[in-house]
């Protein structure tokens, strides 16, 4: 059985400046570890799952958040920089944090039985946690790509590796170690 990857929301509006959601350039340097791991989880037979945000123009979230990521806008896409591995995995589109609410990735992940999942993206401290607890929930073994996430806020990034690590069990390696 292989494992599956899920990078989570590396998508315009959170990688690309000028966007109401931009993570920084501190972001932007996860770039490069993910892609590093895709390649390397691929040779290994690994089955890739893109989360994107992908909201109604009328979102409830957006009484938290500025509107961001509206479906059908340059927005929502992921980076282009990850085009050739979104090629060959599969977009999960969701609509709040957690990459298993309403959608069908649990099924999905069901049918392929993976060994383990590997966790990188974007927020952190929001949809990264929200998506690796569901997992946890679930079951699955998860590993975090320390690399290969990051925030906008470097106290709840921190936070959020340690609340992963020590509470829902998942597994903080280096990407050296993957």
């Amino acid at each position: 059985m292989a494992d599956a990857v899920i990078v989570v929301d590396m998508q315009r509006g959170f990688l690309e400046p000028g966007h109401p959601l931009f993570c920084g350039e501190d972001a932007r340097k996860v770039i490069d570890p993910i892609k590093r791991c895709l390649e390397k989880e691929i040779a290994r037979g690994a089955h890739l799952f893109f989360t994107a945000d992908t909201h109604d123009p009328d979102d409830k979230e957006f009484e938290m958040w500025p509107p961001h990521c509206i479906k059908g806008t340059e927005e929502a896409e992921i980076i282009p920089e990850l085009s050739e591995f979104v090629a060959r995995g599969t977009i999960i589109p969701k609509r709040r944090y957690s990459g298993f609410f309403e959608t069908d990735l649990d099924e999905r992940l069901k049918k392929l039985k993976p060994e383990r999942l590997v966790v990188c993206g974007v927020c952190t401290d929001i949809c990264v946690m929200h998506t690796v607890a569901d997992a946890r929930n679930r079951d699955y073994p998860v590993v975090v790509v320390k690399e290969g996430v990051a925030s906008f806020d470097p106290e709840a990034h921190e936070f959020a590796l340690k609340h992963m690590e020590k509470i829902l069990g998942a597994k903080i390696v280096k990407e050296e170690e993957l």
